[in-house]
C-alpha cells in the first residue's frame, strides 16, 4: 500500500483566505476577512484572536493566509511557531503578531511570546494565535495563557469525508474535469486527508492529465507519482 504522504511540490499559490474551504468554519473565515479588510487598511482591531483545533482543521492555513495577504501589500508582521528557534526582537513596524501552534512553545518561546504580546498591546496591534487546545487548557505560563483568551476564540472543526468529497468534486468541476468515485476513494485512502494537501494533489493531477492528454484515473496518478 502506498504510504501516506503530504504533497508539497511547489505550487505557484500558497495558503490564502480565498482557497480556504470553510465548511463548518465559516464564522472564523468571516472574522479574519473582516479584520483583514482589503489589505491596505491601517486601523485594524487590536483585540487578540485565537483559533484552536486538531490537526488538519486549517489553523496554520488561516495564519499563513493572513501573513501572505499583509506582506503582499508591503506590511511587516511578526511570526513565530514551534520551529522558530531564534525568534526576532519585537519589530516596531509590525502590523500584527502571528503565533502558530502555541501549545508546543517551549519556555524560551513563551517568554518571547509574552514580550511580543506586551509590546503589541502598547502599539496597539492585534495578536492572532493558534493552538491545539482552548486557552484555558493550554500548558503555558499563566500570563501568556490568559492573554490568548482575551478576545474572540474560535474552535475549528475538520471537514467530514462527505465535505471533503464535495469540495474536491466542486474544485474538479471548476477545472472542467471529472473525478470518478474510484479516484476519489484512492485520494482519500492513500494520501494525506488534509484538505490543503488533497487540493495540491488535484492541481498536480490536473496538470499531469493535461500534459499527457489522458483522463484522470488511478493508473495515471500512479504514473505521475512514479515520474515525480
Amino acid at each position: 500500500m502506498m504510504k501516506q504522504m503530504v504533497l508539497d511540490m511547489g505550487l505557484p499559490t500558497g495558503p490564502s483566505l480565498e482557497n480556504f474551504f470553510a465548511g463548518p468554519n465559516a464564522a472564523a473565515l468571516a472574522h479574519l476577512k473582516l479584520w483583514l479588510g482589503d489589505g491596505h487598511q491601517t486601523l485594524r482591531s487590536p483585540v487578540p484572536t485565537y483559533f484552536w483545533g486538531g490537526s488538519g482543521c486549517g489553523k496554520t492555513h488561516l495564519l499563513k493566509a493572513v501573513r501572505a495577504a499583509l506582506q503582499e501589500h508591503g506590511a511587516q508582521v511578526g511570526w513565530m511557531d514551534a520551529n522558530t528557534h531564534s525568534p526576532l526582537e519585537f519589530g516596531e513596524h509590525w502590523v500584527v503578531v502571528l503565533m502558530d501552534d502555541v501549545h508546543a512553545f517551549n519556555a524560551g518561546q513563551q517568554q518571547v511570546a509574552f514580550n511580543w504580546f506586551v509590546n503589541a498591546q502598547t502599539r496597539p496591534i492585534a495578536v492572532i494565535a493558534t493552538g491545539s487546545l482552548p486557552p484555558a487548557d493550554l500548558k503555558l505560563r499563566d500570563d501568556l495563557r490568559s492573554r490568548l483568551g482575551w478576545g474572540p476564540v474560535f474552535a475549528l472543526q475538520t471537514l467530514s469525508d462527505t465535505e471533503r468529497r464535495a469540495v474536491l468534486r466542486q474544485a474538479a468541476e471548476a477545472r472542467g474535469i471529472s473525478l470518478s468515485d474510484e479516484v476519489m476513494d484512492f485520494m482519500l485512502t492513500r494520501f494525506s486527508r488534509d484538505l490543503g494537501s488533497l487540493m495540491e494533489l488535484l492541481d498536480l493531477m490536473d496538470g499531469y492529465a493535461m500534459q499527457t492528454q489522458r483522463a484522470i484515473t488511478i493508473p495515471l496518478i500512479k504514473t505521475m507519482l512514479d515520474n515525480s
